[in-house]
């Protein structure tokens, strides 16, 4: 079947309080899809994010970003007043999340709701704590107990900590417990909201006939609570210090490499456990999202090892990964999956075989395609079926953008190879958004800036950069009518969506 979806992190919502939530918005983007003869909705991870924004740095694998509760649902349910929620507005400028405003006041509304929520549970601890026990997993607690410990240290690194809870001693972790079990318990409120507001948007999406794309990133961020919690999964030294970090080496991103500095695995400990950590959180991925993009797929086959304390990512080194066997238990374990792996940048032939073992299907970026020097596999005519094709991702530019930036040579032969030498600046998106939707692969995904027409200043991320990046917000209406209108016919035309071309 051929299908189509369009890709739009939650963050990018347009919302009534700075930054896209679980809102009104959320539902009638989802209906908008419906209408524009979508079948898939793509998002960025929902982790809670840390230092620099990026929900690819979250401090849990297994727990949701508070900032997406929507707050008119607890003020519904009786849990904030009117004024409250307008106190804590943050959505001054609708284009751009302020990060900063938004940490410093959604916190002390959450608050307010917990403790009105406390009293409707009634004041029986031991029955709020039996309650909140069920609801969450093992992992998403360690999270709230690793949040109430940090911001009891001021906020810093679980590494700058006194050493005994650093350590995890257990006099520490049980003295920690007890003197921070509100703060542990007003986090897991936090989860319990998200939890019950992302299923509620999430089955509505079903209703509609949308399926959620989620992204997975393979790497968990050194200041985190899978780190701190369970140091046996990666390769730390005795005092739990990286001995090295990953990233990957320079390539058209950057000249230097990518120095991500998240904490590698111990992959011979995972194999040893049968993936057990791996698979809880696949289980935990898969009941968030209907299919799952595992983001950087090749750190399956090899990973790229970086000492700790370098610089860039320029000294680092390829080392053997996991390969076919995890993705084996995981079949073992769920069945059949939906997964899309991120199989972008060079390729050994070794990971295009365990791609095809997986059976998975890869990515296909079409701002890759149009090099003059060479002819690239990402233009459409080396295209399988089994793949998704995106015109870009969240590390891309716009089309818009990218198009104006490319050399006089690269730009020629786009426009050779889509015949649209006469095509209009405002027409541009749309000739390789056809051009996406026209290809063989069983999906095509498009940023919903590419439909929207929107140039550089309306980029998600722009890698190896530090500063100005996941701000992008879609303004409210923008997705108007007559776009989704052309969305829907073009998906026809190309045998897409919901009304394939039978004529």
């Amino acid at each position: 079947m051929r299908e189509c979806g369009i890709l739009l992190p939650i963050a990018s919502l347009p919302s009534k309080y700075g930054i896209g939530t679980f809102s009104r918005e959320a539902f009638d983007f989802i209906d908008e899809l419906k209408e524009a003869g979508q079948n898939y909705w793509q998002i960025l991870p929902l982790g809670p994010t840390g230092y620099g924004d990026s929900p690819y740095q979250s401090f849990s694998a297994f727990a949701g970003n508070p900032y997406f509760i929507d707050l008119e649902q607890l003020m519904r349910a009786g849990l904030l007043t009117q004024k409250e929620c307008e106190e804590a507005d943050q959505g001054q400028d609708e284009r751009t999340i302020n990060y900063e405003a938004i940490y410093n006041s959604r916190f002390v509304v959450l608050r307010k709701a917990y403790e009105r929520w406390k009293k409707k549970m009634g004041e029986k601890k031991k029955d709020i704590s039996k309650f909140l026990e069920k609801g969450l997993c093992e992992e998403t607690r360690e999270y709230c107990f690793y949040a109430a410990v940090k911001k009891s240290f001021g906020e810093k690194n679980w590494s700058e900590w006194d050493e005994d809870i650093k350590q995890r001693k257990e006099l520490a972790v049980k003295k920690y417990q007890k003197e921070l079990a509100d703060d542990i318990q007003f986090y897991e409120f936090q989860q319990i909201m998200f939890k019950k507001q992302w299923s509620q948007l999430k089955q509505y999406a079903h209703m509609q006939g949308i399926r959620i794309i989620g992204d997975i990133p393979i790497y968990v961020a050194f200041d985190s609570a899978d780190s701190w919690c369970h140091p046996e999964l990666f390769q730390f030294d005795e005092k739990c210090r990286p001995i090295s970090v990953a990233g990957c080496p320079p390539d058209g991103f950057s000249a230097t490499g990518q120095l991500w500095g998240n904490p590698l695995y111990r992959w011979d400990y995972h194999e040893e456990t049968g993936f057990a950590w791996w698979m809880r959180r696949m289980e935990f991925c898969f009941d968030l999202y209907d299919v799952v993009r595992v983001d950087h797929f090749r750190g399956f086959d090899e990973y790229y090892s970086i000492p700790a304390g370098e610089p860039t990512a320029m000294h680092g080194a390829w080392k053997k990964g996991p390969g076919i066997s995890i993705f084996k238990k995981m079949k073992e374990t769920f069945g059949n999956v939906d997964i899309i792996a991120e199989d972008l940048g060079f390729l050994t032939p070794s990971v295009l075989k365990l791609l095809e073992d997986t059976g998975f299907p890869g990515m296909k970026v079409l701002q890759f395609a149009f090099d003059s020097r060479e002819a690239s596999n990402y233009l459409p005519y080396f295209y399988p079926h089994n793949c998704v094709v995106y015109t870009g991702t969240h590390d891309n530019d716009t089309i818009k953008s990218w198009f104006q930036e490319l050399s006089p040579a690269d730009r020629k032969l786009a426009v050779n190879y889509m015949n649209n030498a006469d095509s209009s600046e405002k027409e541009l998106p749309w000739d390789f958004i056809r051009l996406a939707l026209a290809s063989v692969a069983d999906l095509a995904v498009i940023p919903i800036q590419d439909y929207l027409g929107l140039g550089g200043e309306a980029r998600i991320n722009l890698p190896s950069t530090l500063g100005g990046n996941w701000t992008w917000r879609m303004k409210k209406g923008e997705f108007t009518k007559e776009i989704r209108k052309r969305c829907r016919e073009m998906n026809r035309l190309y045998g897409r969506g919901k009304r394939p071309w039978t004529a």
